[in-house]
């Protein structure tokens, strides 16, 4: 039981340290826009984290995340040394300000952990579900760069019919084809109906340079909530995923599955996404600077593109049941609208130092948790 209560705590502690570590995704552009300050920034973000609760009641994230590991394979010290990693990489990562994926920090250190404790066994793998997070690390952020560059030239588009006529094909197109459930539909088309009033009031009255960016950064506080809404939803669940395991395993008489234990058990989900607000109300200062400033100067307009782009791709995958990272997501958006201005626009010497972090996270991880695993069998 001690190792259970220990594991639940641990679990809680690395959303929270989730929060802080990635309140950049979320507010890194609205901060450096000066559309809100960084403390209204991340209780604006943290709002949104929290509210995700009654969104994604479906749990999509936390199954595969569950099922990143053969059901056999999965122990408590398994777990213990899996968030234990996890969390190791994610302070080093904060505290050197490099916004690397929390997602797949604790993906890697699960399933180095049980790896480790089948003496190098990789059929402990589920392939389906590792191989399918591990092709995201590249797909993420591509899908970020692609819509977030149709949108910014959507939206710097000077004829307002045309700028219209883009918005209603593209929203039709995806809401016929993208798996949205009713009402991540309702929240998008929401999104979607306030900014084509705002563009056809700005048509009507034609605002000077200094309002339109005023607008814009009214737009933002939207879109900035929207995306932020997505990184509640996306992460908060992989860790209700090794909570539900966990209760699992210790209950095994009780619970056939960890899908049973987050029917029954509200207080798990509610639990992960407070805490994940929690911390990112706590912030993550040197980080958001890197988002924020480095990848490339963001104006409101851009913001604007920028975190639709980001919501709209963690709400497809979210959908599509993967683990994606915000990080990546995000950072590809920023990307992207930077592209739009020229390709010398992107610091690229800054986006290549950020995408060995990526490349790193899952490796790295999975060798701390298969050295803390171990380490666990030589002292216990």
């Amino acid at each position: 039981m001690v190792l259970l209560v220990l594991i639940i705590f641990l679990a809680l502690l690395f959303d929270f340290i989730n929060g802080f570590h990635d309140a950049a995704n979320s507010i890194a552009t609205i901060v450096s826009t000066k559309v809100l300050s960084p403390f209204q920034a991340v209780m604006w973000a943290a709002a949104f984290n929290f509210l995700a609760f009654f969104i994604f009641t479906d749990h999509n994230v936390s199954n595969t995340v569950a099922k990143s590991v053969e059901t056999e394979f999965v122990t408590l010290p398994v777990l213990l040394c899996g968030l234990l990693a996890a969390i190791v990489w994610n302070l080093l990562t904060w505290w050197l300000g490099i916004p690397s994926s929390s997602s797949h920090t604790l993906i890697g250190g699960f399933i180095g952990a049980a790896i480790g404790n089948a003496n190098f066994n990789f059929s402990v793998i589920v392939e389906e579900n590792v191989f399918k997070t591990i092709k995201f690390i590249i797909l993420a952020p591509l899908i970020g760069i692609v819509i977030a560059i149709f949108i910014t030239l959507v939206t710097i588009q000077k004829n307002i019919f045309k700028r219209l006529f883009l918005i209603l094909l593209a929203t039709a197109l995806m809401m016929y084809y993208a798996p949205f459930k009713p009402i991540v539909q309702y929240i998008l088309l929401a999104m979607i109906f306030v900014f084509c009033l705002v563009y056809i009031i700005d048509a009507l009255r034609p605002e000077s340079a200094t309002r339109k960016n005023e607008m814009f950064k009214r737009l933002q506080l939207i879109s900035s909530a929207a995306f932020s809404l997505g990184h509640g939803g996306n992460d908060a669940q992989k860790v209700m995923g090794i909570i539900s395991v966990a209760i699992a395993y210790y209950y095994k008489d009780i619970y056939t599955d960890h899908k049973m234990v987050l029917e029954e058990l509200t207080w798990i989900p509610l639990a992960c996404y407070t805490a994940i607000g929690l911390g990112t109300m706590s912030g993550g200062w040197k980080i958001i600077k890197t988002m924020g400033t480095k990848i490339t100067k963001v104006t409101p307009l851009e913001g604007v593109c920028a975190e639709t782009a980001g919501a709209i791709t963690l709400y497809f995958t979210e959908a599509m049941k993967i683990p994606v990272s915000t990080t990546h997501t995000i950072t590809g958006a920023i990307i992207g609208v930077g592209l739009t201005k020229r390709a010398s626009a992107v610091r690229w010497g800054m986006t290549l130092s950020i995408l060995w972090a990526w490349v790193l996270t899952i490796p790295v991880s999975a060798a701390l948790a298969m050295i803390l695993i171990h380490l666990y069998k030589v002292l216990f």
